[in-house]
């Protein structure tokens, strides 16, 4: 039974790859994003030294002793950025896993009930799609850190999670309205199975590849809107992110004085990672969509 099980899940993940190679730029941005993950895994093997701590000077330029210079506190730079690598990652996997999860639910929820429990929960989707998302992510991360009882760190992922659910909401929607009009949900029903056991027994796992694809492109969006926060000074100042490693170049005026070593390596990191993710989206979106493929 095992290796029948192993063999079918080679057979699936060989298939997956026939189909995913054949969209290069997933495969470059795959390539892209394993490299930026293993900084992420090996950063205490790869950073020369400890970001927190003062190492020389402040305001050296690069260096063979510090390849990005020296902070205005003789932190150095490099490894900044790449201990950044572990806290952006893990922020923007968590804030799209959590937001997406939202959506979910309430799409799920909604598809299946109709009727005033639809109307409901799709009128407040629109209300939360109207609101400007950086700004609305900035009033929840003040609001969140003003009540207190959660860590600056978790309030910017709760903070990014709250707005990003809603797309999750209507795409989930719509695949469970077409769903539960096929024969089988039928069938379940007539047997008395519990809208609960329908929705996640018989629903969800063919929401499934959608729900995927989301987490992927919420993390990418997830990241940039760290970034940001991070960036207005809106982030935990004691985790070392690409966001708070350019809000400190910021405001020390590291672009007027000239010190690119300081804004840009942070800068395009995340653009690359975001550039990366977004292109393993395009691949999912090909295996799990065969109307995008060309044969």
């Amino acid at each position: 039974m095992m290796s029948l099980r192993l063999q079918n899940m080679r057979e699936k993940l060989s298939e997956f790859w026939s189909v995913y190679r054949r969209d290069k730029a997933a495969v470059v941005g795959l390539a892209i994003f394993l490299a930026i993950l293993a900084v992420a895994i090996f950063a205490d093997y790869i950073a020369p030294h400890n970001p927190y701590q003062r190492v020389g000077l402040p305001y050296q330029r690069p260096s063979l002793k510090h390849p990005l210079g020296t902070n205005d506190i003789g932190q150095d730079i490099f490894s900044e950025v790449i201990y950044g690598t572990r806290a952006s990652l893990f922020i923007g996997f968590l804030a799209a896993i959590s937001g997406t999860l939202i959506g979910t639910i309430v799409g799920l929820v909604s598809g299946y009930r109709g009727g005033k429990v639809d109307e409901v929960l799709m009128r407040t989707t629109d209300i939360w799609l109207s609101i400007p998302t950086l700004l609305f992510a900035i009033f929840l991360v003040a609001v969140i850190i003003r009540t207190g009882g959660i860590p600056m760190f978790y309030s910017v992922i709760l903070a990014i999670a709250l707005t990003s659910w809603p797309p999750v909401a209507r795409l989930v929607r719509s695949a469970t309205l077409s769903i539960k009009e096929r024969p089988y949900i039928e069938s379940a029903i007539a047997l008395g199975s519990s809208a609960t056991r329908i929705m996640f027994k018989h629903i969800i796992p063919n929401v499934a590849p959608i729900i995927l694809v989301e987490v992927v492109v919420r993390t990418a969006i997830a990241m940039l809107t760290e970034a940001s926060l991070s960036f207005l000074g809106l982030g935990d100042p004691t985790v070392k992110s690409w966001g708070t490693v350019l809000h400190f170049a910021m405001i020390k005026n590291a672009l007027i004085l000239g010190l690119w070593w300081w804004f840009l390596p942070p800068g395009v990191m995340i653009a690359l990672t975001v550039m990366s993710v977004m292109m393993i989206g395009r691949g999912l979106e090909l295996y799990f969509n065969p109307r995008l493929r060309k044969y």
